[in-house]
């Protein structure tokens, strides 16, 4: 029983500390434009350097399963690409974006 508990509780903070969505300002949506410096499709989330006019920003994306099942794939996120992004700032990271959606070549996908 008590391992079963320890557990469960391990399991709950773990949860916790992954989806800290509350870290995003949602009050706030931004649209970034710019190019795509880095990109990596791993697991938890999958992620880009966006290069805007003004500074470089990480995005985080949604998970490569998601993005694949939405008709986002890997090579779509290529060093190069022109990309526009609309999602929330994180609350402390002055160069951090959780990603809602994201155009390239003219095809919007939703993350989210």
């Amino acid at each position: 029983m008590r391992k079963w508990f320890l557990l469960a509780a391990f399991a709950a903070t773990s949860a916790l500390a992954h989806h800290g969505w509350s870290e995003y300002d949602a009050q706030r949506p931004l649209t970034l434009n710019g190019t795509i410096e880095e990109a990596g499709y791993a697991h938890p989330h999958g992620f880009v350097r966006l290069k805007t006019d003004t500074q470089s920003w990480t995005v985080v994306l949604a998970p490569p399963s998601r993005m694949e099942s939405r008709g986002l794939a890997r090579d779509a996120l290529a060093p190069g690409a022109q990309a526009s992004v609309m999602g929330y700032p994180h609350r402390s990271k002055g160069d951090e974006l959780r990603a809602e959606r994201i155009t390239l070549a003219g095809k919007t996908t939703e993350l989210r």
